[in-house]
């Protein structure tokens, strides 16, 4: 009998053991997986190249002051001095400039000389505007020499994760379905606020960004994502 009440006793421990076990467990996935309520908010960044333009670049403008966002603008150098006032208005709304060569020439193709000369021009165009030091080689090309340059003058290279496109002149809806079956966090969308002909990029953002602000994304510019 004694021995029968041994047993029964250990199984009642063992299986008293093995059930804390399990729910130890359990709150190890639930805390892991991060089922609370200080879920980080997600960032994207909107990104614009080839301005500034007299027109697309202050209608883009006004509709990221109506929801008090900041981009960052990726400006060639003979554009700011054609349209000084319309860059001025980029500088004023307190969005970041970022350096997208005199030209807009393609730097795969240009020797030592060009490529720094393109950097520096627009460096010298975009003056003040210029304190982040960033980059973004036309059409994305960059080779070995480009990089060694953009690094011997201080500037960080920026591409993006999501093209919409606009340039091609890509429809609204689809410039918009773009980014929405796209968007994560630490996105970086390519825009232009300087295209021939007639640009969707307005339109497109009056739909994107209340979508996304209610998905719980945050707009952030490029340096702002690259210091996280």
């Amino acid at each position: 009998m004694i021995c029968r009440k041994r047993i029964f006793l250990f199984f009642c421990l063992t299986v008293l053991t093995f059930a804390f076990c399990v729910s130890s467990y359990a709150d190890n996935i639930v805390s892991s997986t991060g089922f609370d309520n200080d879920k980080k908010t997600k960032r994207i960044a909107l990104t614009f190249d080839d301005g500034p333009h007299p027109r697309f670049t202050p209608q883009i403008l006004e509709v990221l002051g109506e929801y008090g966002i900041k981009a960052t603008f990726f400006v060639i150098g003979v554009n700011v001095q054609n349209y000084y006032e319309s860059y001025q208005k980029i500088i004023d709304s307190g969005c970041e400039i970022g350096n997208h060569t005199y030209s807009h020439a393609n730097l795969n193709f240009a020797d030592s000389k060009a490529i720094r000369d393109e950097i520096l021009l627009c460096a010298d165009a975009i003056a003040g505007g210029d304190s982040d030091r960033l980059l973004r080689p036309p059409q994305g090309a960059c080779n070995t020499e480009v990089k060694r340059i953009a690094s011997e003058l201080q500037y960080d290279l920026v591409f993006w994760t999501i093209d919409t496109m606009d340039w091609a002149h890509t429809g609204t809806k689809e410039i918009i379905d773009t980014v929405l079956l796209n968007a994560s966090d630490g996105d970086i969308i390519l825009m232009h606020d300087y295209v021939s002909g007639k640009s969707h990029a307005c339109e497109a953002l009056r739909v994107i960004i209340p979508e996304l602000l209610s998905r719980g994304f945050e707009f952030v510019t490029v340096s702002e994502m690259m210091s996280k």
